[in-house]
């Protein structure tokens, strides 16, 4: 058995062992560990002499101190702060009254609301779960549709690892090596090109059947102007301030992301302060939540890395890009049969398990390719939203089931589901046909690429 073969295998019980349940980052370590002792084994030598525990170190110590990594823990504890500021369901309201005249205005007012909340965090099963509990029971209340209700609630959740500052951009900077601000820039058009497309379907769809969506009782929607900007400004404009001045100056060179970050992490404290709703308690479970997110983000990129070194030193990588080269893909076919792997993958596995594991082994065949990392990733980006909301899967469907009512079933949940998943679709068509969509911001901030 030649060494590339072994790769394969390593490759191929590593997927087995994670299917059955063991922990991904430990998984990859172990394996990566008990190849690498085989690969660099040599006789009459004492056992932690094997060079595969000096790798072992050396990724360590790489991945801790990666810049682009830095910045996660800061966006996190944003993230998690703002979670329990009471922000969301002060927006909520405001949106709601302020869209009263829209069809479907509790929908898109959930939309808008997860639109804005996703970038200032990018944890999908704190949004999902949040709006499940605030939005959901709203719009079920007023008469909805409770397929509908479920889909805006699980898609508008996800919005959040594509829209900056998304968590996974800058996981996906770190495994591919391109800049954070530039994968920034170009997603911010993509990310909020599908949330519109989400708002059209919902005002096409409460336009055409009014049944689905029912508009607000008249006594709810008659309240003063004045009022609503008395709303707006005591909710809408503070998170709107806030998340602009860490993306502006992210986009506009005054800071590093890891700096805006910092400033976005003491915005949040100060911003829940303002509101009253600064605990000890709360900010005791941000810093264990943004600890446990960050050290398993770590953990990943240390066991991936290790892993995907022993995997091309054993000659698996040559062994794959030799097999997909020799098929003769044309790029387009290369981009729809990598766009369906990574689909396909999003059925059993987290979104960082795939960005850190099986992302690096397509990144060496974008240059064969002429595939853009920048362009490739921003349809990773999308194409994950689906990982979310596709069954059998679908953890967006599982978050909201497990709180929502038990006369909503998880079939309907699915059903409801399917919709923003041809919209995800569309949206990733409209990307590759219209590339300008993903240069076009940064290129006119950064120049040309």
């Amino acid at each position: 058995m030649t060494n590339a073969v072994i790769a394969l295998v390593m490759l191929g019980l590593f997927v087995f062992v994670i299917m059955i349940g063991f922990p991904v980052a430990f998984t990859l370590m172990a394996m990566g560990i008990l190849f690498g002792y085989y690969a660099y084994f040599q006789p009459n030598q004492a056992f932690f002499d094997n060079r595969v525990f000096d790798l072992l170190t050396q990724n360590t110590f790489s991945v801790m101190s990666n810049d682009a990594l830095v910045s996660i823990p800061l966006f996190l504890l944003m993230g998690y702060v703002i979670e329990r500021a009471n922000v969301l369901d002060r927006l909520f309201i405001a949106l709601q009254h302020a869209s009263r005249r829209v069809p479907g205005s509790l929908a898109v007012a959930t939309l808008v609301t997860c639109a804005l909340f996703a970038t200032a965090t990018g944890i999908v099963g704190a949004v999902v779960t949040l709006m499940g509990l605030l939005a959901f029971p709203q719009m079920l209340k007023s008469g909805y549709d409770p397929r509908l209700a479920s889909g805006v609630t699980c898609a508008g959740g996800c919005l959040g690892i594509l829209i900056p500052p998304s968590i996974m951009l800058i996981v996906y900077a770190a495994a591919s090596s391109i800049s954070v601000v530039r994968l920034y820039a170009a997603a911010l058009i993509p990310g909020f090109l599908l949330a519109s497309l989400y708002v059209a379907y919902v005002i096409i769809l409460a336009t055409v059947r009014p049944n689905l969506a029912p508009p607000m009782p008249k006594s709810e929607a008659d309240l003063p102007i004045g009022q609503i900007i008395s709303m707006l400004l005591r909710s809408f404009f503070p998170l709107a301030v806030l998340i602009l001045s860490v993306l502006g100056a992210i986009f506009f060179g005054v800071a590093t992301p890891t700096e805006a970050a910092s400033v976005g992490a003491f915005g949040a404290l100060a911003l829940a302060a303002a509101y009253r709703s600064l605990t000890w308690r709360g900010v005791k479970e941000s810093v264990y939540l943004t600890a446990r997110t960050s050290a398993m983000v770590c953990f990943l990129f240390v066991g991936s890395s290790t892993f995907a070194s022993i995997f091309a030193y054993l000659g698996g990588d040559v062994m794959i890009k030799n097999f997909v080269f020799g098929l003769d893909l044309s790029p387009l076919t290369f981009m729809i049969v990598a766009q369906i792997i990574i689909f396909l993958l999003g059925w059993p596995l987290e979104w960082t398990e795939i960005i850190v594991i099986f992302i690096p082994i397509f990144l060496p065949l974008l240059p064969h390719f002429q595939i853009d990392p920048l362009f490739f990733g921003i349809l990773v980006a999308l194409n994950l939203q689906t990982a979310f909301l596709s069954p059998p899967m679908a953890m967006a469907c599982y978050y909201l089931k497990g709180i929502a009512p038990p006369r909503i079933t998880l079939v309907q949940i699915f059903d409801g589901c399917y919709p923003f998943l041809a919209l995800i679709i569309l949206s990733m068509v409209l990307v590759y046909v219209f590339p300008d969509l993903v240069y076009w911001l940064p290129d006119k901030l950064y120049g040309s690429r």
